[in-house]
């Protein structure tokens, strides 16, 4: 792992299933033509084998290999995958992205709600930003050690295991806190803690300690289900919202949803050493291979990657690449050039093109 700042970033790209190797390329080209533009150090990316072409190639979703490639990197970006169409011994292991996330550690979740101009935003003014933990929660599948932290006692029992620390909690705390303090310092916990006290309630009481350490931050909390009201009444009254694993992940494609498509909503699954870069949505296998799929939400995952790398080594060269390709998306988007789902009729690739022009040009 690099401790000083390269001289090329390497990042891996892993394609994954469906529309996944139509979005990553195109994500590709944008974040190298914003990088060139930025004037940062260039991008060395490695491509690896994940999803249903490595279960053909090497009999595996995600190969030992490529785990071992990628613990010398920065950072990546996964496309979608498929793992319901996987033969039935590979869909009872992890998927390859749950595998990622819980084999580096990958403990926050960062999901963006924010509209663009000329798209139909469902909540109008959405700018909102939901701090998901990782690693333990409702999600069993990354609840223990090994396993999937689900089992059946007996034929008619199944259980699942939600598991809830302190340390695990205090952490991604920090995190919404520090987000939060980089915007409207205003932070939103959910929770559950009227029924599951000892659970939710101790996530909530964490988050209430650490925020002594954020005076200047405004703490609020809301129950999960009424939040999901309030984000469809009133989203724009929302800046940061940190909760567990599972609520996040129903909240953030709600929010993403309210701010116009799961197809505009990035995603950056991070530590404090690495980053994984995936869009919120699927690998829409319906229209896979047609240059139909919007890139918009792999290509904003990007920027949220470039972003994190010029944090991780005080690069505003970074920041800036980051920039361009969020202000070329909008510019692209506000222009007309838009994917079908938007209401255009750009293929992936020309969609793709008209946003790496944009970044190029500084727009």
């Amino acid at each position: 792992m690099p401790t000083e700042d390269p001289q090329t970033h390497r990042l891996g790209v892993l394609l994954g299933d469906g529309i996944g190797p139509e979005i990553v390329p195109a994500a590709v080209e944008v974040l190298d033509a914003a990088v060139a533009a930025a004037g940062a150090k260039p991008i060395d990316w490695v491509p690896l084998p994940v999803g249903a072409a490595a279960i053909e190639s090497h009999g595996d979703a995600l190969p030992p290999a490529a785990l071992e490639t990628l613990e010398e990197l920065d950072g990546w970006l996964l496309g979608p995958h498929d793992s319901a169409s996987y033969p039935p011994e590979h869909r009872a292991r992890l998927n390859p992205s749950g595998l990622l996330r819980k084999h580096f550690e990958l403990f926050a979740n960062i999901r963006p709600a924010k509209a663009f101009e000329g798209v139909e935003a469902m909540t109008p003014g959405i700018d909102l930003v939901i701090v998901r933990e990782n690693t333990e929660g409702f999600y069993a599948d990354r609840s223990t050690y090994r396993g999937t932290g689900e089992f059946m006692p007996t034929a008619d029992v199944a259980i699942a295991m939600g598991i809830f620390t302190r340390p695990a909690i205090e952490r991604i705390a920090r995190e919404a806190f520090e987000l939060a303090r980089g915007r409207s310092r205003h932070l939103t916990v959910v929770h559950k803690a009227n029924v599951l006290r000892t659970t939710t309630g101790f996530f909530l009481d964490i988050c209430r300690e650490i925020g002594a350490e954020y005076p200047d931050v405004e703490l609020d909390d809301f129950h999960i289900d009424a939040m999901t009201a309030h984000l469809v009444r009133r989203a724009a009254s929302f800046d940061v919202i940190v909760t567990e694993n599972m609520f996040g992940d129903i909240l953030s494609d709600l929010a993403g949803e309210l701010a116009g498509s799961l197809g505009i909503a990035g995603s950056l699954n991070a530590s404090r050493t690495r980053a994984m870069a995936q869009a919120a949505h699927g690998s829409a296998p319906d229209i896979a291979g047609q240059n139909l799929a919007n890139p918009t939400a792999i290509i904003r995952s990007g920027a949220m990657l470039l972003s994190w790398l010029g944090a991780r080594y005080a690069d505003p060269a970074l920041h800036r690449a980051a920039a361009l390709v969020e202000a070329a998306l909008a510019t692209t988007i506000r222009s007309g050039i838009r994917t079908p789902d938007l209401g255009g009729t750009a293929g992936t690739s020309d969609f793709a093109a008209a946003v790496a022009a944009a970044a190029t040009a500084g727009r």
